[in-house]
């Protein structure tokens, strides 16, 4: 399945790119699949997106959770949690 996968903020700035087309296996199903094949990437990978940094995702422009499954050409972005007011 291919996806585009955009990084924003500081996500963006530690791995040096803003988005990405790829091609992900068979058993990538969902957005916390597709953040655990990102960290099995190591590197800066595995720091920028390692489990215990809270990392939020979306999924066609609406918050996903772990568990959203994806759709092939789906469009993923990570970021940062955002405070605002």
């Amino acid at each position: 399945m291919k996806l585009t996968i955009l990084y924003f903020a500081s996500l963006r700035e530690a791995l040096g790119l803003d988005r990405e087309v790829v091609e992900v296996p068979s058993h990538v199903k969902t957005v916390g699949d597709l953040r655990d094949w990102l960290l099995a990437r190591g590197g800066v990978w595995e720091s920028a997106l390692a489990q215990g940094r809270s990392v939020r995702a979306a999924v066609a422009q609406r918050m996903a959770a772990p568990d959203t499954e994806l759709t092939p050409d789906a469009e993923v972005a990570f970021f940062p949690p955002v405070t605002g007011g």
